[in-house]
C-alpha cells in the first residue's frame, strides 16, 4: 500500500470513528448504573453493566404503545404518500398540459414552507374534519408534506426512464395503466423503496405536529412522549433517554438493512438524471 493510501484510510476511519462516537456514547450509557453516569470527568466505561433501564423502558412506562402509534402514523402516511406521488409524478413526467412546470415547482415549494407556518392552517383543516386529537389526523398532516416530498424524489427517479419503452409497448397494444404497472413501476421500484424510507424517517422522528396535536397520553407517538416519561421531577433520566434513544434508532437500522440493495440501486437511479 502506498503512503498516499493509507493516509486516506486513515481519514476515512477517524471520519467514522467522529461520526459513530456519539451512537457508541449512547449505547454505553444506556447500559451504565445511574450513579456512574453524571461523573467528572466523564467516563466512557463503566465498572459494571446493567440493563434495568431497558427493562424500566419497556416494562414501568407505556414506550411501546407510544412505538406501536409511530410505527402506525409513519406507516399509512408514507404508503398513503407514496401512492399519490407515484401516480402524480409519473402524470407530471408523461402528460402534456399548461403549467406543469409551475406545478412541480410549487409541489418542491410546498414541501420548503418552514413547518411552524403549516402549524395553525393544518390543525384547523384537521379539527373541521373531526380528526382532532386522533391518530388519523397526524396522517392526515404527515401526508400533506410527505406527497410533495415523494412526488419530487419520484420525478427525477422517473425522469431516468426511457419513454421509448414505454411507446414501444402502447404501439404493441398496452394501454396506459398497463404500461404504468408492468413496465413503468417493476423499473422505477427501487426508487420508490429509497423515497419511501426517506417519507417514513419523516414521519416516525416527527415532534412539532404531533406535541401540539395530539393531547392524550394514550395515543402520542414516541418523539413528545419520550420527551414525558424520561423526566422525573424536572429532572432527566439519562439513562432511559439513551436506552429510549437506542430503540427507537434499532427500527430504523433494520429498515436500512432490509432494503439496502434496493435504497442504494433507488439512489443511483435518482442521480442519473432528474
Amino acid at each position: 500500500m502506498t503512503p498516499l493510501r493509507i493516509l486516506r484510510d486513515l481519514v476515512i476511519w477517524l471520519v467514522i470513528g467522529i461520526l459513530s462516537f456519539p451512537f457508541l456514547w449512547m449505547v454505553l450509557t444506556s447500559i451504565k448504573p445511574r450513579d456512574q453516569t453524571v461523573t467528572f470527568p466523564p467516563r466512557l466505561l463503566a465498572d459494571r453493566l446493567t440493563l434495568e433501564h431497558y427493562r424500566s423502558l419497556l416494562f414501568d412506562t407505556p414506550f411501546l404503545d407510544l412505538f406501536a402509534n409511530s410505527l402506525f402514523v409513519a406507516g399509512a402516511s408514507t404508503l398513503i404518500a407514496i401512492l399519490i406521488a407515484t401516480s402524480g409524478a409519473y402524470g407530471l413526467l408523461r402528460y402534456r398540459f399548461p403549467a406543469r412546470g409551475f406545478a412541480a415547482q410549487m409541489m418542491l415549494f410546498s414541501y420548503l414552507l418552514p413547518a411552524v407556518v403549516l402549524l395553525v392552517p393544518l390543525y384547523v383543516v384537521v379539527a373541521s374534519l373531526g380528526l382532532g386529537d386522533s391518530l388519523w389526523g397526524l396522517i392526515v398532516t404527515y401526508t400533506t408534506f410527505a406527497i410533495p416530498f415523494a412526488l419530487w424524489l419520484l420525478r427525477g427517479f422517473l425522469s431516468a426512464l426511457s419513454p421509448e419503452v414505454e411507446a414501444a409497448a402502447a404501439i404493441d397494444g398496452a394501454s396506459r395503466l398497463e404500461v404504468f404497472f408492468e413496465i413503468v413501476l417493476p423499473q422505477v421500484l427501487p426508487g420508490i423503496v429509497a423515497t419511501a424510507v426517506f417519507t417514513f424517517i419523516m414521519g416516525y422522528n416527527e415532534y412539532l405536529y404531533a406535541m401540539v396535536f395530539i393531547n392524550r397520553a394514550e395515543i402520542m407517538t414516541l418523539p413528545p412522549g419520550v420527551s414525558q416519561i424520561v423526566t422525573e421531577a424536572y429532572e432527566v433520566d439519562w439513562n432511559r433517554l439513551m436506552a429510549a434513544a437506542v430503540m427507537i434508532t434499532l427500527p430504523i437500522l433494520l429498515l436500512f438493512a432490509i432494503v439496502q440493495r434496493n435504497f442504494s440501486a433507488g439512489l443511483g437511479a435518482g442521480s442519473v438524471k432528474g
